[in-house]
């Protein structure tokens, strides 16, 4: 098994964790606020695994995950619609990890089911260039 693919098979655990915690309804305080961690790991978990994929294959070496997310959407990874919501997830993920505020907590959650279908496409767009 290749790096990329090690990349992205990390990356899947990391969404079905995140997915098993999006599966809470009405979920308490501690739930929404384990739902935002796993959201932050898996972002790291996809993005890395996207920079990999983009070095072994395209031979593009991005350092940034905004860098990396533009470079999915040039390589067709990513659409524009999937890129922007990408682009929204690194913000809300920076946000979220240096500062805790109760209503950013909120307003980052209520987005969170729609960047776990950005997720799932993300990593299917990683798996279909193998």
């Amino acid at each position: 098994m290749g790096r990329s693919a090690e990349r992205i098979e990390l990356a899947r655990r990391a969404l079905s964790s995140f997915e098993e915690v999006m599966r809470i309804e009405n979920p308490s305080l501690i739930e929404r606020d384990a739902a935002i961690q796993r959201f932050e790991f898996t972002f790291e978990a996809v993005w890395k695994a996207a920079k990999e994929v983009l070095y072994e294959r395209e031979g593009i070496d991005s350092g940034s995950p905004k860098s990396v997310i533009r470079s999915c959407r040039e390589t067709g990874i990513l659409d524009t619609e999937q890129t922007a919501a990408a682009l929204q997830m690194a913000d809300d993920r920076n946000l979220s990890v240096h500062t805790y505020n109760e209503k950013l907590a909120a307003e980052i959650y209520s987005r969170l089911h729609a960047y776990q279908a950005v997720y799932s496409a993300w990593l299917s767009g990683l798996e279909g260039n193998d």
